[in-house]
């Protein structure tokens, strides 16, 4: 029995538990890692918007600033010219509107009583919403309010004080960020360790030329639906025409809402004012427009470098619109982009990329 006891126990053998393998780890630590990073956009959203809206600035007067410095301008001196010209652009283009901005403020009452019938009695009815309990057997109704996306929407800008503070430190970003351009890619690049100083380079380096190709696209595409549908609503005899016109060729270019936010300012200046023909013809313009930016125009600017499928830049909207309300929205396709091309160059982050690509 000994002998037999003692086979048996050899045959016996209790295995120690394995470690964990090595890509769980990394994929936990993965998940961990950009859930901080989420955290810290989210508690961070005052400062990191403003960074953010700095960077894409500088994107767009960085051409102008290589440009002054290829002839011989110093670099301070450049990059303080090209914030003035972007200032004098702004101030040039309100001065210019100023009477139309003037007539707007002074008739906005008028419109806006029109409207806040409609809204208010459509409100009422989605407030009013009634939710009969079957425990409650006297029929009272529970009036369920509706959610208030409003709050959404306006979350990061806070009050007008905020905004004006916020947005006078942007000039200054924008400048510093232009005259230590290269001091601060060399400086970020050596935050790597050795092996890993070329990826970052070249990672910062597609970062750069996606988003001034993003920025710099829609400007022009920007310009060139404003300036179009300026004309078409002019012809049109469609009140403030230029301020209409720009504010719908810009909303345009807001992802997938594009086309309906493009409609508003035409359709809400126009009331009263448009009979159902040049209502078609706000429509066929607004939509052809819209046509043209999407199949046209954003191939031949940005190309390839944006490289995302329609349900990651869904997802991206989703995400950062919830952070950080409607600038969120603004900024979600370059950050998603830029988040894309920087796992793509991390091994441990490729699956992440490809399936962020197309």
């Amino acid at each position: 029995m000994s002998s037999e006891g003692t086979s048996i126990e050899a045959q016996v053998h209790i295995e120690p538990p394995k470690p964990p393998s090595p890509q769980r780890w990394h994929w936990t630590l993965n998940v961990i890692g950009i859930a901080c990073v989420l955290t810290i956009c989210y508690f961070g959203e005052s400062v990191l918007a403003v960074l953010m809206i700095s960077v894409l600035v500088a994107f767009i007067l960085a051409p102008i600033v290589d440009l002054l410095a290829f002839i011989r301008l110093p670099r301070s001196l450049a990059a303080a010219i090209a914030v003035l010209l972007l200032i004098a652009s702004i101030g040039g283009a309100f001065y210019y509107s100023y009477n139309q901005a003037s007539n707007l403020v002074e008739q906005l009452p008028k419109y806006t009583d029109r409207l806040r019938k409609d809204v208010a009695s459509f409100r009422q009815k989605a407030e009013s919403f009634e939710v009969l309990s079957p425990e409650n057997e006297k029929g009272v109704v529970n009036v369920r309010p509706a959610r208030d996306w409003t709050d959404i929407l306006t979350r990061g800008f806070g009050s007008v004080s905020a905004v004006v503070l916020a947005g006078s430190f942007v000039p200054f970003l924008v400048y510093f960020m232009l005259t230590w351009q290269d001091h601060v890619r060399a400086a970020t690049v050596m935050l790597f360790p050795l092996r890993d100083r070329h990826t970052a380079f070249v990672t910062l380096g597609l970062i750069s030329a996606m988003i001034r190709s993003f920025m710099v696209g829609n400007v022009l595409i920007g310009l060139f639906i404003g300036t179009a549908s300026t004309i078409v609503f002019a012809v049109l005899r469609l009140p403030f025409p230029f301020f209409v016109g720009f504010l719908s060729g810009f909303l345009s270019l807001v992802p997938y809402m594009g086309i309906l936010l493009a409609l508003v300012p035409p359709i809400f200046f126009g009331l009263g004012h448009l009979d159902s023909q040049d209502v078609v013809s706000v429509l066929v313009t607004v939509l052809g427009l819209h046509v043209i930016a999407v199949n046209i125009l954003y191939p031949k600017f940005l190309g390839n470098r944006l490289q995302l499928n329609p349900l990651a830049v869904t997802i991206g909207l989703l995400v950062w619109g919830a952070l950080w309300g409607a600038m969120g929205l603004l900024l979600a396709i370059p950050i998603t982009a830029a988040a894309k091309i920087v796992f793509d160059h991390v091994q441990s982050l490729k699956p992440y990329g490809a399936w962020l690509g197309e």
